[in-house]
C-alpha cells in the first residue's frame, strides 16, 4: 500500500442553509427543524435516482472555513480535554463532514433536508443512503460520553 499527502476530492454539489457563520451551526443532532438546501450540481443529477425513496441520507461534506485542526479539544458542556477521534468536532486533520438527514423532498437536483449542520457554501462530497439494517448497530458503546447520562450528547 502506497500513502500519498494529498488526495484529490471533487464536490459534486454544495449545501445552502441559513447559517452564515461557522459559530451559527448547531451542534449535531439538532431539531430545530432548520431545512437545509442540498444542490448537486447537474452533471451528477442522474445519481439521485430513486433517493427519494429514503427517509434519511448520509452527507458528507468539507468544513472549508476550518484553517487549523486541534488534536485535543473540550466539546461543548465537558470540563475536559479529548483526543479530536474521540469527538464529533470539526476541527480534524482531514475536515470532513458526516450528517445523517432527514430527506424531505428531491426536485430535480435540489435536495430538501432537517438536521443538516453545515454553513451556507459548504462543498457537498457525497450523498448515501442510510440504512437501518447496515448503518445501526449493537450493542453500541459511548466511550467517554457515558458519564454524561441525562445531558445532551454532542
Amino acid at each position: 500500500m502506497t500513502y500519498t499527502d494529498t488526495l484529490e476530492l471533487r464536490p459534486i454539489g454544495i449545501i445552502h442553509s441559513p447559517y452564515r457563520e461557522v459559530g451559527q451551526v448547531p451542534i449535531q443532532n439538532d431539531d430545530s427543524g432548520v431545512i437545509c438546501e442540498i444542490e448537486v450540481f447537474e452533471e451528477y443529477e442522474a445519481g439521485l435516482q430513486d433517493v427519494e425513496g429514503f427517509s434519511h441520507i448520509v452527507v458528507i461534506f468539507w468544513f472549508h472555513k476550518l484553517q487549523d485542526y486541534k488534536l485535543l479539544v473540550k466539546p461543548p458542556g465537558e470540563d475536559r480535554l479529548h483526543g479530536v477521534f474521540a469527538t464529533r468536532s470539526p476541527r480534524r486533520p482531514c475536515p470532513l463532514g458526516l450528517t445523517v438527514a432527514e430527506l424531505l423532498s428531491r426536485d430535480r437536483h435540489i435536495l430538501r433536508v432537517k438536521g443538516l449542520d453545515a454553513i451556507d457554501g459548504t462543498p457537498l462530497l457525497d450523498i448515501k443512503p442510510y440504512l437501518p439494517g447496515s448503518d445501526d448497530r449493537t450493542p453500541v458503546r459511548v466511550g467517554w460520553l457515558e458519564s454524561r447520562k441525562g445531558r445532551r450528547r454532542n
